[in-house]
């Protein structure tokens, strides 16, 4: 089983752009998730919508590949090696949502094709297309939620809009009116959030979403990190999901929440009723493979070099592999409700993973373990951070991509065009950014001496 671009006839195209007539869109935007989890493409006028939805829209077909700084990285095989020629964008109706900030405007994802009808395999929407269609060969739906944090900040000055460490406390999170507006944006954006609340840091917050199955989970996440940043913009606020934007305070995390579900009976994979904990023993392969592959999924679930600095001693950002039953200080976290909502939840994953990348190598390297049949290490007790014996995760990039190139079992799941691009992009980005002179240097150094 393969995954593939959204295939349009000219009557379903037809019917699209009727649906979005019927509903007075007269602008609809044509979103492209990239490397780095970016909306970007372009704003079509509802005239031309049928047309470009039937034939595709021409894209610069390495955009799917630009580096963090926009720069087209040369080698990746989206660039100068096919002449810099477009891709075709192609919208997938499911995933249509308003824009409410804007008249009369709607967003819908697309997955991205070359000319000649073959996928853009490194496309993260569809590298998480194909991870589930190996679930689904081994019989498995799969339910995903992300959990994002982030700091909302004065546009001008940069700083948080409240001091202090006000985890939890209602009166100061609501107290700007754009976020209560924010709130009620993402609803009319279709995106289902559970909960909201301050969190450690000053002007921190954390959004919960509920869980959905397969790639409609990391469409609306996608959703949900463009509109934070695109509607608090218009309102004057910067919202930022850079991992460290602060060197003294809280780091911001995006935790994975993950089950599978039986193809066949529609029961969750993950529960057994009877063990101490309700872990089934697919849950307990799917968590063991986790650990193994953790060291290379640590490039894509902290990807940038900004994420290593999240990771420091008492922050519950994780540093080990380790697990634990409903243990904050764990990589993996089993969330034992032993019922119906039984699932783990990874916490390794920072604030500037994208939401189909991170979702994609942990469901990786959980079919890992379920296909090696891994039999789950004995939890230790006591705080894992403490602990000296686990393995260390990777404490920078280099080493992470590093780790990533070494493990082929992985590098095989998520496909050999995506490792390819992405490695190739993430390395030249540290190239890059080792030459720039940090501004603590420029401080240290520039006047005195």
């Amino acid at each position: 089983m393969s995954a593939e671009c959204y295939a349009h006839t000219e009557e379903t195209a037809a019917a699209f752009a009727q649906t979005l007539r019927e509903n007075s869109i007269e602008y609809l935007r044509f979103e492209l998730p990239d490397l780095a989890g970016l909306s970007r493409g372009k704003t079509v006028p509802i005239e031309q919508v049928e047309a470009y939805t039937w034939h595709g829209l021409n894209l610069y077909g390495g955009t799917v590949a630009l580096d963090t700084a926009s720069i087209p990285v040369a080698q990746t095989g989206y660039g100068e090696d096919v002449n810099f020629t477009d891709c075709l964008m192609v919208p997938d109706p499911e995933t249509v949502s308003n824009v409410p900030w804007l008249a009369n405007t709607a967003r819908v994802i697309c997955d991205t094709k070359w000319h000649d009808g073959r996928a853009q395999a490194a496309a993260p929407r569809m590298v998480l297309k194909q991870v589930l269609a190996r679930a689904a060969e081994m019989g498995f739906r799969v339910k995903l939620g992300h959990e994002y944090e982030f700091y909302v900040v004065d546009l001008a000055t940069r700083q948080p809009l409240y001091t202090g460490h006000p985890i939890f406390v209602t009166s100061l999170i609501h107290q700007h009116p754009a976020m209560d507006r924010l709130l009620r944006v993402l609803r009319d954006s279709g995106v289902e959030m559970i909960t909201a609340n301050g969190e450690f840091g000053p002007g921190q917050w954390e959004l919960n979403f509920a869980a959905l199955e397969g790639v409609a989970a990391a469409d609306r996440a996608f959703v949900f990190k463009n509109t934070v940043k695109e509607f608090l913009r218009s309102e004057g606020l910067l919202a930022t999901f850079m991992t460290k934007p602060y060197a003294g305070l809280a780091g911001s995390c995006a935790h994975l929440h993950l089950s599978l579900i039986d193809a066949q009976s529609g029961e969750n994979a993950f529960l057994d009723a009877q063990d101490p904990a309700g872990m089934s023993a697919a849950m307990k392969s799917f968590t063991q493979g986790l650990l193994d592959h953790a060291a290379a999924g640590q490039a894509i679930w902290n990807p940038t070099p900004n994420c290593y600095r999240r990771i420091r001693p008492h922050t519950f950002a994780p540093s080990n592999v380790s697990w634990g039953v409903e243990d904050r200080s764990a990589s993996v976290r089993i969330k034992a409700s032993k019922d119906a909502r039984q699932h783990l939840e990874l916490r390794i994953p920072s604030a500037l993973s994208n939401p189909y990348l991170s979702a994609a190598a942990a469901l990786a390297a959980g079919l890992l373990g379920l296909r090696d049949k891994a039999e789950l290490k004995p939890e230790r007790a006591g705080l894992k951070e403490n602990d000296d014996s686990f393995a260390k995760l990777p404490t920078e990039m280099a080493e992470a991509l590093a780790a990533l190139h070494a493990d082929r079992a992985l590098c095989e799941m998520l496909g050999p065009e995506f490792i390819k691009v992405y490695t190739v992009v993430k390395r030249a980005e540290l190239a890059r950014l080792r030459e720039a002179i940090p501004q603590a240097e420029t401080d240290e150094y520039f006047e005195l001496y």
